[in-house]
């Protein structure tokens, strides 16, 4: 959907039926309100706060719908002993997927071997690292990875080394912005015309919600309420 249909039916979702009575919001607030629209309808698919309660693959559609933001980082990880480490995760980090790596012991002429890695808490690695059945383990071929500072590690227990080591994240959806409009996020006005990506059926549901916002930021509760229904009975 391009962006002067977009904006027209935000406008149109806003002001009453053949008025303006709320004209006077400024583009770059139309563009602020669908990119707050975006991150809050996509954070609620992935936790599952939403009418169905499924979570980001728990059914077709949430995979269908979530599946572009999926994307593959190779993270630069280090080895600090204990465990390996990334570099700072992207600026587009939202949420975590999954991590993938082979595993490779003393053994140079042993080929690498999957890893299974589940995510942990950095509260209990104390706990993973004395159990037997959680703990680094070549032999079985598992371990468990936790995140910190934005930053994520993959426990060895240094007993073996990590080969290609890959983070699955969602990332955040590409911000839009208007042609000419002043851009609160650069602090300029905006060089380029940046379309929301998503299909037109999911980008209705984010005009929904990006009105609901606009008309409670102006006071129209009831407006808001209906909107925010509307968007929610949709995902």
């Amino acid at each position: 959907m391009n962006n002067t249909l977009l904006r027209a039916k935000l406008q149109n979702r806003v002001n009453k039926l053949s008025s303006l009575d709320y004209g006077n919001i400024e583009p770059w607030q139309e563009a602020e309100a669908v990119n707050k629209a975006q991150i809050e309808w996509v954070r609620r698919q992935l936790e599952g706060i939403n009418q169905e309660k499924t979570g980001n693959e728990g059914s077709t559609r949430r995979i269908d719908d979530l599946q572009q933001l999926l994307t593959v980082w190779p993270g630069s990880f280090t080895d600090e002993g204990l465990f390996w480490q990334s570099a700072t995760w992207p600026s587009d980090y939202l949420q975590w997927c999954r991590i993938d790596a082979y595993a490779q012991d003393e053994c140079k002429t042993c080929p690498p071997r999957p890893l299974v890695i589940f995510e942990g808490n950095e509260a209990d690695v104390s706990m993973y690292l004395s159990n037997v059945n959680r703990q680094p383990s070549y032999a079985w071929a598992t371990t468990f990875c936790t995140i910190m500072g934005n930053k994520f590690k993959i426990w060895t227990n240094d007993t073996f080394e990590l080969i290609n080591p890959a983070v699955t994240y969602y990332r955040a959806p590409v911000t839009i912005s208007f042609l000419g409009a002043f851009d609160p996020y650069t602090n300029a006005i905006s060089t380029a015309d940046v379309p929301c990506e998503f299909p037109d059926n999911i980008t209705e549901i984010i005009i929904d919600e990006a009105a609901a916002i606009l008309s409670m930021d102006i006071d129209d509760n009831q407006k808001s309420n209906l909107l925010s229904n509307r968007s929610e009975h949709n995902t």
